[in-house]
């Protein structure tokens, strides 16, 4: 995908996006040869690479290092970025400011979490000509408020509410919107109500695309798996043995060999 456009095509087409979330040059590179859509660099950055416990570490500064790193990886690729914890609360100004800082290090969008609150900054970045996805369900911004990683939306008036916040979102202007823990019947029945595209996570079959973030279908934390995650590689045991199969040569004299010696 190279624009905004091809999502609503996707769309239309009923052509799944698959998205997926990275974080550095080489593994955007990487993404950038395969059969995915789009990469998400996704404010998960601060727990998967810097180690905090939560979203609500990341600064804007360390999105848009992110956002840089994966552009130069993935030069024609299409970028979202997350706005990071209360860019989008301290008014317009800061949000268009934080928005506009994002597609200047390389994002071509810009995603932003929940929707009650901040309409209006929806509606200024996309008429500034900021492209927007939403997300709504599970929020990780917020989990400190919603009582932790729960499942959003089962309940019929959390269901309304999600229902509701879709279709405002959409017209506000926003491009697509990633549901994300949301039960199933839900999210499909959101996506059938709405012409922009869902990107689901943890939502089920229903959606118009899916999202992972690499290093969990890559399965390189065996400490974290989700119900709605798929390893497609156990890359924490290839990464270890490979340590430790370079460590044995190392310590028996194999490394380096005659011919990986330079002269």
């Amino acid at each position: 995908m190279k624009n905004v456009t091809d999502f609503a095509r996707a769309r239309r087409e009923l052509h799944p996006i698959v998205m997926v979330a990275a974080y550095d040059a080489l593994m955007a590179r990487i993404i950038a040869a395969s059969e995915a859509d789009a990469i998400l660099v996704g404010d998960s950055v601060a727990m998967v690479v810097h180690g905090y416990p939560s979203t609500v570490h990341a600064t804007l500064d360390m999105m848009c290092t992110h956002v840089a790193a994966v552009r130069r990886g993935a030069a024609d690729f299409f970028i979202v970025a997350d706005l990071p914890f209360l860019s989008v609360r301290r008014g317009l100004v800061a949000a268009t400011d934080a928005a506009g800082a994002l597609l200047q290090a390389g994002a071509s969008a810009v995603k932003l979490e929940g929707l009650t609150g901040h309409e209006d900054v929806v509606a200024h970045l996309v008429g500034s000509g900021i492209p927007v996805m939403g997300h709504l369900g599970l929020t990780p911004q917020s989990v400190h408020q919603l009582g932790g990683y729960r499942v959003q939306g089962r309940a019929p008036a959390e269901a309304e509410r999600l229902r509701h916040d879709a279709q405002k979102l959409e017209e506000l202007g926003a491009f697509s919107c990633v549901l994300e823990c949301v039960p199933a019947r839900v999210a499909s029945q959101i996506t059938a109500e709405r012409s922009m595209p869902t990107i689901g996570i943890g939502a089920g079959a229903g959606t118009s695309g899916q999202v992972l973030v690499l290093s969990d279908l890559l399965g390189l934390d065996d400490q974290f798996q989700p119900r709605f995650v798929r390893r497609y590689a156990e890359g924490h045991g290839l990464v270890r043995d490979a340590v430790n199969a370079f460590s044995r040569d190392v310590r028996g004299a194999r490394f380096p060999a005659r011919e990986e010696v330079l002269a």
